[in-house]
């Protein structure tokens, strides 16, 4: 029907290879991190803790692919509009304390369509950022 929305998720396979692609990259980086994949609602479909990761690191990736899956944008660029005096200030409070606006979290696109999210956390921001686009990089997809 015309006038039904058209859609894709990540699915659990292409999950494990993004998950898979985040381990290489951490430990590239000298890293332990936890990285969780999420459809496009932000519902975990695949997570990992590595060895030493710190443990409330899960919790923040859960999160972090949460926050960028309802918003599909990066984590760290909403942050730059939650602070005080930004455009978006408050936002963090939003969604029952789930909203996370400090990189890690990306949205996973596929040919230039939403299908998903990763979160990234157990480093410094910047860093989940880096290996998660990394890891989607190595799977042929975008952040």
């Amino acid at each position: 029907m015309a006038d039904l929305i058209e859609g894709a998720d990540v699915g659990l396979d292409l999950a494990r290879r993004i998950l898979d692609e985040v381990v290489v990259a951490a430990e590239r980086d000298g890293l332990r991190l936890c990285a969780v994949v999420a459809d496009r609602a932000g519902n975990p479909v695949a997570s990992i803790r590595m060895d030493g990761a710190p443990l409330g690191s899960y919790a923040i990736a859960v999160d972090k692919a949460f926050s960028s899956a309802v918003w599909d944008d990066r984590t760290g660029a909403m942050g730059e509009i939650a602070g005080p005096g930004g455009e978006d200030f408050g936002i963090a409070g939003l969604l029952g304390g789930r909203m996370v606006v400090f990189a890690g979290g990306v949205p996973v696109h596929s040919g230039g369509r939403q299908v998903g999210a990763l979160g990234v956390s157990g480093a410094r921001s910047p860093e989940d950022e880096a290996v998660a686009l990394a890891a989607l990089a190595a799977c042929g997809l975008e952040g």
